[in-house]
């Protein structure tokens, strides 16, 4: 099954290089080199959960995860990238009806470009219950 990417969130690194994609559809989280906006390069690429793929975390007991990557944020000093499955906790509900087992990773990026899962950072939220989310 084909399936396009479905950007849910953006976010550039506080240098203006490095422009991160969360793709909800395939559960990539692409890293764009932007230094040259009219030019950019991809980078880095890292597949996690994906509403076809489902691709799984080293560190998630589950196996394959629900949702795709939805919210990103970078760190200050864009050595990491973080982000979660949820889009918003008011309107989760209205994209994943049966509920969500809510989740949150944390990548390494590398400063001359490049991503790698943190094999160690996997959380699953809310911490109390099951972790779904209604």
């Amino acid at each position: 099954m084909q399936l396009p990417p479905l950007v849910s969130d953006i976010d550039l690194s506080m240098d203006d290089r490095f422009l991160y994609v969360s793709c909800w559809g395939t559960g990539d989280m692409l890293q764009y080199d932007v230094s040259d906006p009219f030019a950019p390069k991809l980078t880095g690429k890292v597949r996690i959960s994906g509403v076809v793929s489902r691709a799984t975390h080293p560190g998630a007991a589950n196996g394959a995860l629900n949702g795709g990557p939805q919210m990103v944020e970078v760190s200050r000093d864009g050595k990491r990238v973080y982000f979660t499955n949820s889009l918003y906790g008011a309107v989760d509900a209205q994209f994943y009806p049966e509920g969500i087992d809510g989740w949150m990773v944390k990548l390494d990026a590398n400063p001359n470009g490049g991503l790698s899962v943190d094999k160690d950072f996997f959380i699953n939220w809310p911490e109390e219950g099951n972790g779904r989310i209604k």
